[in-house]
């Protein structure tokens, strides 16, 4: 697993771009189905916090996509 410090700007921007343009869906989807030591929610990097609060902005998990991610 990558170290918090060995990421380079271009790729935390990347990923940062990617959670803003992910969609309720997207996100629920990740969530879900996160791989153990996704840089979206590993506690080293600061992605947690603006997953979270997007995710959040967006509706979070409903029972409708729940259900839909079976």
């Amino acid at each position: 697993m990558k170290e918090a410090s060995e990421f380079t700007k271009e790729e935390i921007e990347k990923l940062e771009n990617e959670i803003n343009s992910m969609s309720q869906m997207d996100m629920a989807r990740r969530w879900r189905f996160a791989t153990s030591g996704d840089p979206m929610f590993r506690s080293d990097l600061p992605f947690g916090e603006k997953f979270k609060n997007r995710f959040k902005e967006l509706g979070g998990f409903t029972p409708k996509i729940s259900k839909a991610l079976r």
